[in-house]
């Protein structure tokens, strides 16, 4: 029986249970916990060298009302890039490719950026809906384009980690097949398509964590937008 490509993508079952929420919990298991000794092994001091950079570097666009979201987008980093790398494994499901799994980390997050914003600072948070020096004439259609790009940002959150994982399991798949088909006609060029295979598996791996990264930096730009 041919089954369609994006199979793969959709949330597995067991029993009439989808497993999408194992598969949410499941990567969480291969951190290692903080030692109660004073000195970490290598494995936890190297965790704790990645978070401390991914910080440092996550708050430099961030005003000092801002780093007290860094713990947040720490763990919503690794959350992300657990879960993207965990994907690339075999027989693995990727929940980062559903498309309302992303909107629903995505929607409720910039909510709340615009909504800090609006306490906070509610006349500079309406004045970016309007450019300063805007004839006239303009300003209603200036203000409804704003509107509409204030609105479309949480869709691009969610879409473009969606889009970015979803193209690169497909492409995995679809040379995977070609390396298995020409293995018995043409060797030599499935030799080839395999060693394209690896380089665009390390391509995967690291546009998983580039995408992990795209999506908490944008979402702290939107926050240093509202603070």
């Amino acid at each position: 029986m041919n089954l369609s490509l994006f199979d793969q993508f959709m949330s597995p079952t067991l029993m009439c249970i989808p497993l999408i929420v194992v598969a949410l919990i499941i990567p969480w298991l291969f951190f290692p916990n903080p030692l109660p000794r004073w000195q970490n092994n290598r494995l936890l001091s190297l965790q704790n060298w990645f978070i401390g950079r991914f910080t440092q570097q996550l708050l430099l666009p961030l005003s000092m009302p801002g780093h007290k979201w860094a713990a947040f987008f720490a763990s919503l980093m690794i959350f992300i890039l657990s879960l993207n790398m965990g994907g690339l494994l075999p027989y693995t499901f990727t929940p980062t490719t559903q498309l309302s799994l992303n909107m629903g980390l995505a929607v409720p997050l910039w909510l709340a950026t615009v909504l800090i914003g609006m306490r906070n600072q509610p006349t500079p948070t309406l004045a970016h809906l309007l450019p300063e020096g805007t004839p006239t004439p303009l300003i209603p259609v200036l203000i409804i384009i704003e509107t509409i790009s204030l609105f479309i940002r949480p869709l691009a959150l969610g879409v473009r980690l969606t889009a970015n994982l979803t193209a690169g399991h497909l492409l995995i798949h679809l040379i995977a097949t070609a390396v298995f088909v020409l293995a018995q006609t043409l060797p030599v060029v499935a030799i080839l398509t395999a060693a394209l295979l690896f380089l665009l598996t390390l391509l995967e791996v690291a546009v998983a964590a580039i995408q992990a990264y795209v999506f908490v930096l944008l979402l702290s730009l939107y926050l240093q937008e509202n603070i």
